[in-house]
Formats: structure tokens, C-alpha cells, sequence
């Protein structure tokens, strides 16, 4: 077989071909760095405007989601509106993932939610439709989007630079994002209008029409980008060439739809079971609608031949296939929300470890919420209660070991104390990574309140142990104290159970009140240790009790001294910062002056309440 193969002959004719080559390969390079800006600008301004948004919000909308999503339909329409206002639906998503992780929300209302994140999504393809608006002769000119976009972009500017109000500073940042994200779409546009007369571009689209390909193409994609947002916008970007038709488009979006879920699915990586459950719906969801709609619409397409596959798209139209695709799957999936649940609990089965069920508690302290410090301040302080009556429950037990000892209580007092550690280690992190974002000053607050208060609660739990510890001395040397070092220490357990209780109500109830009677028995309770400590040394000089029964007596006492000291502590804290006061040593001295406190009337109170014998 011969090949006729047209061969330049002339160096004119190779100079020529050699500067066609070199014009292809650079404006191929340009048209690619153009785009990759504007996809860079286009996320950026993407996340400046969710930011914003969040930050206006004050987090009310975390509070709002979890709160008022209690049945499906709710979820639905409030997922909706939320991933709307932030732009993300791989936030929201993520956000609800922690929620069920955390055990705040149940599996169904999460579907509810992520469908609802599904369908918000979609709005920011219709505000990219604003890229549209293009001006006129004369005054009209005025109304384009690049005069849109820059006016919008100068009053943000000067929000964010002249205005001292954080409100404003946010709104600011709202609007430079849109100025920014406008810029980013019109560069992506710019740089692919000159592929519309370039036929290999042409034709390369043409094979996206191949539904395989394009869903996978729109995959692939919005995988790489984290967000189905922005290959939208590339997609409608590439719309201003006139080669996207519907055929192309709708593979694509399906593709987009299914991609999207990645981030989601990355999040729940070292999420509990439900986590991961919850990240797989949306996973589970997308790809469902995409293979339901494909198998459905291609299928009829064999037989009817659609005539609009072949239609031109625009930003509005692929904006409409968009939302319309994501409506279609949610109302054809709503129905089968308690199916989709049982699916993905027989995916993920859950495994019970008996020994590490505080570890669900823990969890509650989930990273994907510091982004949202309205739901991590409050997680931080259910845990931390949590915490406290872990070491009440200790201090309980531990008491109850001196009157009647128990190998079996004292070995789960020391596993206990474990837990209260990894608690205060964990929380600790968490409160200094929460102290990194932006806190309002009622946040700032709650934050310096918990900061200040974990240690104590943490070494209330020490000083059981240490009662456990004498008490299993005592029992393993067969030692007894005398009648009145019995009756001491039966009145001081009392004591303790009165002021460890009062201060974890002032604590978690967030009551002053309580917190004022704090101080009170806790000057009671040094009063009485010294009191109790000199008629021990009288008892031991009259031989009523050994040398060594004095030492475990003593530091018994020391023990019940110092858990007074730090319910004290917590009293302060949460009375300091109710009031702005932060001097605590003046603070002190002048709550026992202060009558509006009733220092007097509550330490009467409490004497009265526990006598101490006069034997």
C-alpha cells in the first residue's frame, strides 16, 4: 500500500510550520495558566464569601441545623438553606458528619440534612449566571458585570478597612469573595473563549457526550477540585464557546454530583461507625440519582431521540440541569430515607467495645466543629461535665472504701481516673485549637471559663485516688481508727459530697448562686481540718491512736482540704468571669466582706448543717 505524504521542500515552507507550532504550543499555555487562575481566584473567593457568611451568622445557623432538623423534611429544607448561604455543600456535609459522630443528631435526620446540601449546592451556579449581565451604549454600560463586580468589590474593601465592627469587617469579606469569584469566572471564560473555533477542542468535547465519559470526566474533576461548585463554574465557563450541548452537559453534571462526595468521605476518615455511615449516604445518595436518571433518561433517549440533546448551553441552562438533576434525586430518594439508612448500617456494622466506651464521649470532641465554635464550645463543655462527674462518682466511691473496702470498687476508681486524664489531655487540645478562630467576646468567655476550670475537676479525681490508696493501706494493714477519727472523717465525706455537688451544679447550670456558696463551706472546711488535725495529735499523745494511723488520717485530711480548694476554684471562675473581675486574692477578700453575697449567713448555714463534735 502507498502513502502519498505531502513533505515541505523548501526552507520557507519548514520556517512556516515551525511558527504554526510555536503559536499553538504558547497560546495552548496561555489559555491553560489564564484558566488555572481563574480557577484559583474562583475557589478563593469561594471559601473568602462562605467564610464571611459564617462569621455573620455568629453560628447560629451549626446551632440552628442540629437543633430544628428533628424529621426528615426539616432536614431537608434546612440543608438546603444553609448550604446556600455558605456555599458548600461539602461543609455542611462535613459539619453533619461530626454531628451524628458526636452523637448529637440520629442517622435519619442526617440524610435529611446532606439531601438538602445536595440540592443548596446548586445555587451557586445560578449566581454565576450573573457573569452573564453585560452592558450597553452610554449609561447602560453601568450595569455589566464587570462594573457590578468592582462596585461590589470597592464597598467591601472599605468595610473591611475603615469599619472596626467585626459584623462589618465579615460583610466586607462577603463581598470582596463575590468581587473576587465574578473576576475568577470571567477569566475562565476569557481564557477558553478562543477555543471556540479550534475543531480538536470541538471535537474532544463531543466524546463528554459519551454518558461513561462524561460522568466520569465530572468525577475526576470535582474530585480533584474538593468542589462541585467550581467545576460548575468551569463548565459554564467553557459554555461561552458554544460547544457545550446538552448531551455534553448532563454526563458531566451527573459526574459533578458523585465527585463531590469525596471530600465527605475523607472527612470521616477515624469517625465512629455512625461517622462513617453518615458520609457514605451522601456518596450513596449522588450516585444512586446519577445512575437512577442515567439508566432512566438514556433508555428513553434510545427509542424517543430527544431533540434538545444537541441544544447550545448556557450559564442559565446548565444552572438549571444542575438544579433540576439534584431536585429529581432528592424527591425520587426522600421516600427510601429509612432503606438508604438500613444500607449503609449493614455496610458499616457497628463494633461494641465494652472497655473503650468513654471513647464515644471523647469523640464528641470532633475537630470538624472547631470551624464552628458555637458547637464546640458547646461540645467542650458537655465533656467536661462529663469529666467532673466522672471524678465525683471516684471521690464517691473512694469515701465508701474507708467504711467498707472493695478490691473490685478500688480497681475501677484507677480505671476511672485513666479516663479523667484522657479527658483533660483531649479537651485541653481542643479548647487551644477553638482559641485559634475567631471568638466573639461571649465565646471568649465560655472558653477562658472551661480553660480555667479542667485541671481542677481533673485533681479532684487525684485526691480520690489518693483516698482510695489510703483506704486500701488501711485495710491491707488491718488498722481501724478510733471512734472519733471515724466520726471526722464520716463528717468531712459528707462535706465533700455537699460542696463537690454544689460546684458542678454552679458549673454545668451556669448558676452564680451556687457558686457563691462555694466559698463558705470551703472556709468551713479549712476551719475544721485544722481543728480535726489538732485533736488527732491530742489522741495519738493519749495513745487512743497509733503514730501510723495519724500519718493516713493527716493526709486524708490533706486530701479533703485540697478538693475544697479546687471546688473553690471553679466557684471563682465562674463568678469572675460573670462579673469581669480577674484578681482572684482581691476578689476573696472582699467576698467575705461583701454582704450582698451572704458570706456570713451561708457559712452559719453550713455549720449548723455539719456540726463538728466536741468529743
Amino acid at each position: 500500500m502507498r502513502i502519498d505524504v505531502e513533505v515541505p521542500t523548501t526552507l520557507s515552507d519548514l520556517d512556516f510550520y515551525a511558527q504554526i507550532g510555536a503559536f499553538v504550543s504558547f497560546e495552548l499555555i496561555h489559555i491553560v495558566i489564564i484558566l488555572l487562575g481563574g480557577i484559583a481566584l474562583f475557589l478563593f473567593g469561594m471559601q473568602l464569601m462562605g467564610d464571611g457568611l459564617k462569621k455573620v451568622a455568629g453560628g447560629k445557623l451549626e446551632v440552628i441545623l442540629y437543633r430544628l432538623s428533628n424529621t426528615p423534611l426539616k432536614g431537608v429544607l434546612l440543608g438546603t438553606g444553609v448550604t446556600a448561604i455558605i456555599q458548600s455543600s461539602s461543609a455542611t456535609s462535613v459539619m453533619v458528619v461530626g454531628f451524628v459522630n458526636a452523637g448529637m443528631i440520629k442517622m435519619k435526620q442526617a440524610i435529611g440534612i446532606i439531601m438538602g446540601a445536595i440540592i443548596g449546592t446548586s445555587v451557586t451556579g445560578w449566581v454565576l449566571c450573573l457573569s452573564d449581565i453585560s452592558g450597553g451604549a452610554g449609561w447602560v454600560d453601568l450595569l455589566s458585570t464587570e462594573v457590578l463586580a468592582a462596585v461590589i468589590g470597592v464597598i467591601g474593601i472599605m468595610f473591611r478597612m475603615f469599619c472596626k465592627n467585626p459584623t462589618k469587617k465579615h460583610i466586607g469579606d462577603i463581598m470582596i469573595g463575590f468581587c473576587i469569584l465574578m473576576v475568577g469566572m470571567q477569566n475562565m471564560s476569557a481564557a477558553v473563549a478562543p477555543l471556540r473555533s479550534e475543531p480538536a477542542f470541538i471535537d474532544m468535547l463531543t466524546k463528554f457526550s459519551n454518558p461513561f465519559i462524561g460522568i466520569l470526566i465530572g468525577l475526576l474533576v470535582t474530585a480533584v477540585l474538593q468542589s462541585a461548585s467550581a467545576t460548575v463554574g468551569i463548565l459554564q465557563a467553557l459554555s461561552v464557546t458554544g460547544a457545550i450541548s446538552f448531551s455534553v452537559a448532563l454526563p458531566i453534571i451527573m459526574g459533578i454530583a458523585v465527585g463531590a462526595a469525596m471530600p465527605v468521605i475523607i472527612s470521616s476518615f477515624g469517625a465512629t461507625t455512625d461517622g462513617k455511615r453518615t458520609a457514605f449516604v451522601y456518596l450513596l445518595v449522588d450516585a444512586l440519582g446519577a445512575l437512577i436518571w442515567a439508566v432512566v433518561f438514556y433508555s428513553i433517549n434510545h427509542f424517543v431521540h430527544f431533540s434538545f440533546m444537541d441544544r447550545t448551553m448556557t450559564t442559565v441552562s446548565i444552572a438549571f440541569v444542575n438544579s433540576l438533576f439534584r431536585v429529581a434525586t432528592v424527591a425520587v430518594l426522600f421516600p427510601f430515607i429509612r432503606f438508604l439508612e438500613k444500607m449503609v448500617c449493614a455496610i458499616f456494622k457497628e463494633v461494641v467495645d465494652e472497655e473503650d466506651k468513654d471513647i464515644v464521649e471523647i469523640s464528641v470532641l470532633d475537630d470538624r466543629f472547631i470551624a464552628h465554635p458555637t458547637v464546640a464550645i458547646e461540645q467542650a463543655k458537655t465533656v467536661l461535665c462529663s469529666m467532673a462527674h466522672m471524678a465525683q462518682k471516684n471521690l464517691i466511691r473512694s469515701m465508701e472504701l474507708l467504711d467498707t473496702f472493695s478490691q473490685e470498687k478500688y480497681d475501677k476508681i484507677q480505671r476511672r481516673e485513666d479516663k479523667v486524664d484522657r479527658y483533660e489531655d483531649k479537651l485541653g487540645t481542643y479548647l487551644v485549637k477553638i482559641t485559634q478562630q475567631e471568638l466573639t467576646s461571649g465565646q471568649n468567655k465560655e472558653v477562658s471559663k472551661l480553660l480555667h476550670t479542667i485541671s481542677d475537676f481533673e485533681r479532684i479525681s487525684d485526691h480520690a485516688v489518693n483516698i482510695s490508696q489510703a483506704a486500701a493501706e488501711l485495710f491491707n494493714e488491718k488498722l481501724r481508727f478510733s471512734d472519733c477519727a471515724v466520726e471526722d472523717v464520716e463528717l468531712m465525706s459528707l462535706i465533700m459530697k455537699e460542696i463537690v455537688g454544689n460546684v458542678i451544679d454552679a458549673f454545668e447550670q451556669n448558676k452564680v448562686e451556687y457558686a457563691y456558696k462555694t466559698e463558705p463551706l470551703e472556709e468551713l472546711v479549712d476551719i475544721y481540718c485544722d481543728e480535726m488535725k489538732m485533736n488527732h495529735v491530742k489522741r495519738v499523745q493519749k495513745g487512743e491512736c497509733t503514730l501510723h494511723q495519724g500519718f493516713i488520717f493527716n493526709d486524708l485530711l490533706t486530701d479533703f482540704e485540697r478538693i475544697a480548694d479546687h471546688c473553690s476554684n471553679v466557684a471563682v471562675a465562674i463568678i469572675e468571669l460573670e462579673l469581669n473581675v480577674f484578681d482572684t486574692h482581691e476578689y476573696l477578700i472582699n467576698l467575705k466582706k461583701d454582704n450582698g453575697t451572704n458570706f456570713d449567713k451561708y457559712f452559719e448555714e453550713y455549720k449548723e448543717m455539719f456540726p463538728l463534735s466536741q468529743y
